[in-house]
């Protein structure tokens, strides 16, 4: 059929309205499908299934001279494809939401299967574009999808990960710190014991001291009281040997005195006194003895002033001889030199 037959057909006019009025339709139903179907939040959009209907009512194809198509709105499709921002930090994924119900395109009242049929005319293939260029965006959607899901579950091991290492770390830590209490308190404990073992150590020691000190004190002591002993024992012996030599000047004074009263006994015996001398005169000899009593020498040492007296006593000595002398040669020293006073009147 040509163009002419279906310009002057009448329902020509009706049908390029119905094919303008679907035209419009089938994108707002796309565009409805792309804002509802379309997450808005920052997770990238996820996949969707859209039923693309290729069977639409076939308008007649008019020139574009003659009559222009419809005003139609501008191309809705260009903004709804967002330029790819930088992906975010995925959130935890959304459970997917319901699918959206599938558009039902025959509700359009104007579009009746009569006149669909009458036309045989290859259909208009702009819708079909259309529906080819919108769903691009949902089909590289997949891909990102399926990515943010690996990227997410390799974050939650990376997360997991570093939680595992971190709790490693503090049980290292925490042993480290156990570990470091341990030999804290065992240097303690040694460090105690120690000051034990030398306390041990000074009080034996002390002890040790305590017990010279003793030792030093009893054997002082010892010596104290056998120098005391001794002191004694010294003075008793000293006090017994004066004693002795006491007794014995004693003895041997009376022994001297004893055999010079003989001495002069026996002289007195042998003297001739001179009748009438005036007085008590006194005449002093000193007589030289020698061992036996034998006189060696007489001298008169002192005059009675009666020369009759005096040679009286000196006869009386020589007659006296030997002289009385004690047994004890010791003491002929005291008799070696004698001295002999001699009284007249006695």
């Amino acid at each position: 059929m040509s163009a002419s037959v279906l310009r002057n057909s009448p329902h020509s006019e009706p049908r390029s309205l119905l094919a303008g009025v679907l035209a419009v339709l089938v994108h707002l139903v796309f565009v409805a499908i792309m804002i509802f179907g379309l997450s808005w939040k920052d997770l990238p959009p996820e996949g969707m299934v859209v039923d693309i209907w290729t069977e639409l009512p076939k308008p007649i194809q008019e020139p574009v001279k003659t009559q222009p198509p419809p005003k139609q709105p501008k191309p809705v499709p260009e903004p709804i494809k967002p330029k790819p921002e930088p992906e975010p930090e995925p959130p935890k994924p959304e459970p997917p939401k319901p699918e959206p119900a599938k558009p039902e395109p025959v509700k359009p009242e104007p579009a009746k299967p009569a006149p669909q049929k009458a036309v045989v005319e290859p259909p208009v293939k702009k819708p079909d574009i259309a529906l080819k260029q919108k769903p691009e965006p949902i089909k590289e959607t997949k891909p990102d999808l399926e990515e943010q899901k690996k990227k997410e579950q390799e974050k939650i091991k990376e997360q997991e990960r570093l939680k595992e290492l971190e709790k490693q770390k503090e049980l290292e830590k925490k042993k480290e710190l156990d570990k470091q209490k341990e030999l804290e308190k065992k240097k303690e404990l040694d460090k105690q014991k120690e000051l034990e073992k030398q306390k041990e150590l000074e009080k034996q020691k002390e002890l040790e001291k305590q017990k010279e000190l003793q030792k030093q004190k009893e054997k002082d002591l010892a010596a104290q009281r056998q120098r005391e002993q001794e002191a004694k024992a010294q003075r008793e012996a000293e006090a017994q040997r004066a004693t002795q030599q006491a007794a014995a000047r004693n003895q041997v004074t009376n022994e001297i005195s004893k055999y010079k009263a003989l001495i002069l006994a026996k002289i007195k015996s042998r003297i001739v006194m001179p009748p009438d001398l005036p007085g008590n005169p006194v005449a002093e000899f000193n007589v030289t003895l020698l061992p036996g009593g034998d006189i060696l020498d007489v001298r008169l040492s002192k005059s009675s002033g009666h020369a009759a007296f005096d040679n009286a006593v000196e006869r009386a000595i020589f007659l006296s001889k030997p002289l009385p002398l004690p047994p004890d040669p010791a003491l002929f020293n005291e008799f070696r030199n004698l001295n002999i006073t001699v009284h007249y009147r006695e």
